[in-house]
């Protein structure tokens, strides 16, 4: 018989796992970005196929929309961030804290850029598939969190 301490221990266990995920993200994305603006200062890198790595700065959304809105992307982005933490606390599977860990890791690594990083708010991209848009570590995070939270969701029904 499970009690009401074995529920909150479980939520606790769940949110570790939430920010476990999205700590580990934006450890990987922000070392990432470091090592990208360091190696690519002269120009692309070619690796495999259509694959580069070319050195790009985002001050817009994603896929480079509302270039120019800075800030308000910027303010947006907290409030994304606060309302993530919000909802991380009331995942209720392993699955969905791994997927909130992504998209709060993807988040929080993009809104790092934005408030610490010298490039005027602008996001540092640098992932080049040629026929898609430049992204980093935080934006596949995202997509995959997302993309993971809608797969969950339809294996419940």
């Amino acid at each position: 018989m499970s009690t009401p301490a074995d529920g909150a221990d479980r939520r606790r266990s769940l949110l570790g796992r939430v920010l476990a995920v999205a700590g580990a993200v934006v450890v990987v994305d922000q070392v990432t970005k470091s090592l990208a603006l360091s190696a690519l200062r002269d120009g692309p890198i070619h690796l495999l196929w259509t694959l580069r790595l070319n050195l790009t700065f985002n001050s817009g959304l994603a896929f480079s929309q509302g270039r120019g809105m800075t800030g308000l992307i910027t303010i947006a982005a907290v409030a994304l961030v606060a309302g993530l933490l919000w909802w991380a606390r009331q995942v209720t599977t392993p699955g969905l804290a791994a997927a909130m860990g992504l998209i709060l890791g993807g988040a929080c690594g993009n809104l790092a850029d934005r408030l610490v990083r010298g490039h005027g708010g602008a996001v540092v991209d640098f992932v080049d598939l040629q026929w898609w848009p430049i992204f980093n570590v935080a934006d596949a995070a995202l997509s995959c969190g997302a993309v993971l939270v809608v797969v969950l969701s339809w294996s419940k029904r």
